[in-house]
């Protein structure tokens, strides 16, 4: 069974990228094992720190190792990706064996799908910059984002509820990541 791992670029508690997380999970269904990444405890990069590996590095790169796909749900921040979203591919980029970039980092080759619900650039730019910076550190980012604009009445609620369009094109994508 395909083991997908969610990345949820927001921090926040009721966010609605964790809300979109939570309704493609649902839409997953038994046709995959999800789990949720937790890299709240990430330091900073800092090469000073970088090996011995801090104890939440190897955390991450092991559950990125042993996942078949990561799927990144983010909002857009000042018109690109959160910065501790950054941080996390930062560290992933970075060779496992100390100073030996001729290997494999634990992101290279990974699947990643993108979705983020936003304001009404729908996280278009971020997804655009997450894109490329996906590519650069070598995953394989699939095509078929999702992104949705989140409504003005979801601000006052903080609760995200899809219309039967935003529904489709998230169905769409689960199809993609699970196919």
């Amino acid at each position: 069974m395909k083991k997908i791992l969610f990345v949820i670029g927001s921090l926040r508690t009721k966010s609605f990228n964790r809300q979109l997380a939570d309704m493609a999970k649902e839409m997953i269904g038994n046709r995959a094992e999800v789990s949720e990444l937790d890299y709240r405890d990430l330091p900073l990069l800092n090469q000073d720190i970088e090996q011995p590996e801090p104890s939440a590095v190897a955390r991450i790169r092991k559950a990125v190792d042993e996942a078949d796909a990561l799927w990144i749900f983010t909002p857009e921040y000042n018109f690109s990706y959160p910065g501790h979203l950054k941080n996390l591919l930062d560290w992933l980029s970075r060779p496992v064996k100390p100073m030996d970039y001729a290997t494999p980092t634990c992101i290279n080759g990974k699947q990643v799908a993108i979705s983020g619900a936003g304001g009404k650039a729908a996280t278009a730019n971020c997804r655009a910059k997450l894109t490329e910076l996906l590519t650069f550190i070598k995953a394989d980012v699939l095509a078929g984002q999702t992104g949705i604009a989140v409504p003005a009445e979801a601000w006052a609620t903080d609760v995200l509820i899809l219309d039967d369009e935003q529904k489709a094109q998230l169905r769409k994508q689960v199809e993609a990541m699970v196919g």
